[in-house]
């Protein structure tokens, strides 16, 4: 084991894939020898050459369309769009071509290898075009695969498995979290698996759900719940799609509440996925309405982050507001 933050978690997941596999290659801006804006993609130039790990121009359309075309040719492409919220560009490379590139094609080709990196979320100070989660957007497309991990163990387990599984995925890094989540990580190579997610804490009150960045502050405000005397059941749903159904209802089936957060703004976001097909599997065991804690319908505010988002303290009390509903 050896004790990482996520970024390095990210590094050595790019490393151990790159050595394992030739196929696989890493670019976007500025990640050759400046490693990134965020240094996730350091050495990996030094280490694997220019032909392997290299800088592209500033035009995230170009960056997946290239990567569409290295993916389709058998390569394994790991494109870094240097922040979710300049994804945009690529928008239709990503929902039109990727996601759709094996069923018009009646699986004669596929885009299967291809993996996007890319830090989403706020808590930087980064203003309105460096603090977006995006998730909800490619959330309505099939053919893609959206994964977020919460922590190192698991940025380095779920990417693996992201870079070798064959669908398109989408990587959402929690940037704010970066630096400062640190933990232990195998320094083998090791995979978690997409699609599932994971009940970090059993609870008997309320079910309480989130991902990525959001699960700290679920966890503090479950810590505060229970010194009122509420037990809180808390998942980590890791995979946005496809998402685990089965393991969400299952924990609303036994505690009657369900409490989701994120980061991005209330419509449109995916916890009203969430809610209502939980909703619609869970309605008879239901004991109050399913509640969503989420950022603002508003342009991400530089000055008023905090206001904006949904921190321990907004989340403890409406998972109050529920319990004594």
């Amino acid at each position: 084991m050896a004790n990482m933050n996520l970024l390095q978690a990210v590094n050595n997941a790019l490393d151990i894939a790159m050595a394992s596999d030739d196929k696989v290659v890493c670019f976007g801006e500025d990640v050759g020898v400046f490693g990134g804006v965020f240094r996730a993609t350091s050495h990996l130039q030094e280490k694997y050459g220019r032909a392997r790990c290299f800088n592209t121009p500033l035009v995230e359309q170009g960056i997946i369309g290239f990567a569409n075309g290295l993916a389709a040719q058998g390569a394994v492409p790991v494109a870094e769009i240097q922040f979710a919220d300049y994804i945009f560009p690529a928008f239709d490379q990503i929902v039109n071509e990727a996601a759709k590139f094996r069923y018009r094609s009646g699986n004669l080709f596929d885009v299967g290898g291809l993996t996007i990196r890319t830090p989403y979320g706020g808590g930087i100070a980064g203003g309105l075009y460096h603090s977006q989660s995006p998730e909800a957007y490619f959330a309505h497309t099939p053919g893609l695969n959206i994964v977020v991990p919460r922590n190192p163990h698991q940025a380095k387990g779920l990417l693996l498995a992201a870079i070798r599984d064959p669908n398109p995925v989408l990587f959402f890094e929690p940037k704010r979290i970066y630096r400062a989540s640190v933990g232990e990580v195998p320094e083998e190579d090791y995979e978690l698996p997409l699609g599932q997610a994971e009940v970090l804490r059993e609870g008997e009150d309320i079910s309480l759900l989130a991902w990525g960045a959001q699960m700290e502050f679920v966890e503090k405000a479950a810590a505060l719940a229970e010194k009122e005397g509420i037990s809180c059941e808390v998942i980590d749903l890791r995979s946005i799609l496809p998402w685990d159904i089965d393991t969400v209802a299952r924990s609303v089936m036994k505690t009657g509440r369900l409490l989701i957060s994120h980061e991005a703004p209330l419509t449109g976001g995916f916890a009203g996925e969430i809610a209502a097909t939980i909703q619609e599997r869970c309605f008879l065991n239901l004991e109050s309405p399913i509640c969503r804690v989420t950022g603002l319908d508003t342009p991400f505010p530089l000055v008023l982050e905090k206001e904006y988002l949904p921190d321990h303290l907004k989340i403890f009390e409406a998972i109050k507001n529920s319990i004594h509903f």
